[in-house]
């Protein structure tokens, strides 16, 4: 999955409510806010969850359900709402992704004809999941949300054992707190899964705001997802870990800013500063009439900005030798 661009993902997930007018509005709110992905979530909340499945409490806070498979049964898209979408997503030039939380969603997406699929953070102890979502074939994008370095590890054995090829796999750093507070972020994790996997690295972000999001792209994230809605009030569990598409478009513009100034890494001039630097840089002048055959000195050369010369990193080389032309006042050293 290498791309020079940063992959910007707006994650609906389950911000519809539910609703498909809702689901259609988000599409076309991405899309004009500049993301290259929409995604969404693909489940059956009987798969997922048992009755015993409690709510956790960043849910508890913003839904009024007993546990999380009534939650969940509340949030679920029929396949003519799916159809739907991926014909908006078509439509408004904007790619659609769904990540699977069970085996017979996993399936069903399969034959979507995705460009690439997403394995969740709950999804990476999951052994047959891996296995099955390796066997496509397609470019695989990991959140790590909850992990520690081994199992993200055994999660990537896995995937490659299964048929995946460690280049199409992009690694999310991510923490799992919605919304996430900053102590939490560790966004210098980012590194340590790059240091240690050599993987494309990207970020899922929970935080408030978009800041610790446009950070990430500083750091080197190939991938950038966060939670879009429409309203942050409206009741659901993902919407106040997510922003609204003004700030979507702020966060998206600030990106691609900083991307445009990550550069390749090289250290040297750019062609502008080779022209700038002639007229900038010191040089080797002589500071008063110096006959030949007298010794240059620290009295008689000094550095002064003009238009080429001996560079005044040669200082050293001239002071204590034997002058061989005669100079003026401010003339250039041509020894």
């Amino acid at each position: 999955m290498k791309n020079n661009k940063v992959l910007i993902i707006a994650e609906v997930g389950i911000n519809h409510n539910g609703n498909l007018k809702t689901a259609l509005k988000l599409i076309e709110k991405a899309k004009k806010a500049g993301a290259d992905i929409v995604k969404f979530q693909t489940f059956n909340s009987s798969k997922i969850a048992s009755d015993k499945a409690e709510l956790v409490d960043y849910q508890k806070d913003n839904i009024h359900k007993k546990n999380q498979k009534e939650m969940l049964q509340a949030l679920e898209l029929s396949d003519n709402d799916i159809e739907q979408i991926i014909f908006k997503c078509n439509d408004v030039g904007i790619e659609y992704l769904t990540t699977a939380f069970d085996d017979e969603s996993l399936s069903k997406i399969s034959k979507q004809s995705l460009k690439r699929y997403k394995i969740p953070s709950g999804e990476i102890t999951n052994l047959p999941y891996l296995r099955k979502i390796a066997s496509f074939g397609k470019p695989i994008i990991m959140s790590t949300g909850m992990s520690d370095l081994k199992e993200v590890l055994w999660a990537l054995d896995k995937l490659i054992e299964g048929g995946s090829s460690k280049e199409n796999i992009t690694i999310l750093h991510c923490t799992s707190e919605y919304p996430c507070p900053l102590e939490s972020v560790n966004l210098r994790a980012m590194k340590t899964l790059y240091n240690n996997f050599k993987t494309d690295i990207g970020y899922s972000d929970h935080t408030l705001g978009i800041e610790v999001a446009i950070a990430a792209v500083g750091m080197g994230a190939k991938i950038i997802e966060k939670h879009i809605t429409l309203d942050k009030n409206m009741i659901g569990p993902d919407h106040k870990a997510s922003i609204e598409p003004y700030e979507f478009k702020k966060m998206v513009e600030s990106i691609r800013i900083i991307e445009k100034s990550l550069g390749d890494g090289v250290k040297q001039p750019s062609e502008k500063e080779l022209t700038i630097r002639k007229n900038v840089r010191k040089f080797i002048l002589a500071a008063k009439e110096i006959k030949k055959g007298e010794m240059f000195s620290e009295t008689n050369i000094t550095t002064k900005r003009t238009n080429g010369g001996v560079s005044a990193m040669y200082w050293d080389n001239y002071i204590g030798k034997k002058a061989t032309n005669n100079y003026l006042k401010d003339e250039e050293i041509k020894e």
